[in-house]
């Protein structure tokens, strides 16, 4: 059996925000796994730097406007999508007010990362996947890629494992080297708690969660891991060589759609 439909979660994908390591993968490798004949759909954070004009943004009423609770405080959910020039790709971007609208990515105008990185992090991770649920359409493959997704495989293999449009998903996860410098916040893990995400399920992380014990919770819940870049941060690594979990390493060249084709499918017939 093999994977035809893959659910592309990015933390940045150009040219809606500069180049980078995880931007042009955000931007290339969906249109490449496209052109091998899957079905994709594909998402990131409504970043406050993004020029909506420019970009073509427009909000998706019938998608909006529901409200996600975040340590106790309600937080309306906006929609937007946009078409990647000459490309059949269209993104839907995660918005919302205080956590996106009127922010940068993960540094202010001063480069000081923002206290509540954690706590944008859950309210995109729950984002997507009501949304994902509202459009009725169920993944193969769940590919993460970038900090800001690295909730999404706790909450596929808990909060939201028998919606029908997870039920059969397969996660990867994406590693790159853009570390988040500062912890996620002193609340990080009672903003995680969501249906059958309590404490005592988290209890094993530490509470000063930081990239490292992020990045690590996203590899524990996930069925497969790609080394994505250079330079990732050796505990993490060690950590992914020690789950036995299949691993894609790095390599530069021209065959990234065959590769990852290869693993997907690989992973897609790997019983839980």
């Amino acid at each position: 059996m093999t994977a035809k439909k893959v659910l592309f979660i990015n933390q940045e994908i150009v040219p809606y925000v500069p180049e980078s390591e995880l931007s042009h993968m955000g931007r290339y490798l969906p249109q490449s796994i496209q052109e091998k004949g899957y079905e994709i759909r594909t998402f990131m954070p409504k970043w406050g730097n993004i020029n909506e004009r420019r970009g073509q943004l427009h909000e998706v009423i019938r998608l909006s406007r529901m409200m996600l609770i975040i340590d106790e405080t309600d937080h309306p959910l906006i929609i937007k999508v946009a078409s990647i020039p000459a490309t059949r790709i269209q993104v839907y971007f995660i918005d919302n007010d205080d956590y996106f609208t009127k922010r940068l990515m993960a540094e202010d105008e001063n480069g000081v990362e923002y206290t509540d990185n954690g706590e944008r992090a859950v309210f995109f991770a729950r984002g997507v996947l009501e949304t994902v649920k509202k459009l009725r359409w169920a993944p193969d493959i769940i590919h993460c890629q970038g900090w800001m997704s690295s909730i999404i495989p706790l909450y596929i293999k808990t909060a939201y494992h028998d919606e029908p449009s997870f039920a059969n998903a397969k996660i990867v996860t994406s590693l790159f080297g853009n570390e988040l410098k500062n912890g996620l916040g002193d609340n990080f893990k009672q903003c995680l708690e969501y249906k059958n995400v309590s404490a005592k399920l988290l209890e094993t992380y530490n509470d000063n969660f930081d990239f490292v014990e992020l990045s690590k919770l996203a590899v524990d819940y996930s069925d497969g891991v790609v080394e994505a870049a250079r330079g990732i941060n050796p505990d993490i690594l060690n950590h992914v060589e020690n789950s036995g979990l299949p691993l894609l390493r790095y390599s530069e060249g021209d065959d990234l759609a065959e590769r990852y084709d290869e693993f997907y499918d690989r992973i897609f017939d790997t019983e839980d």
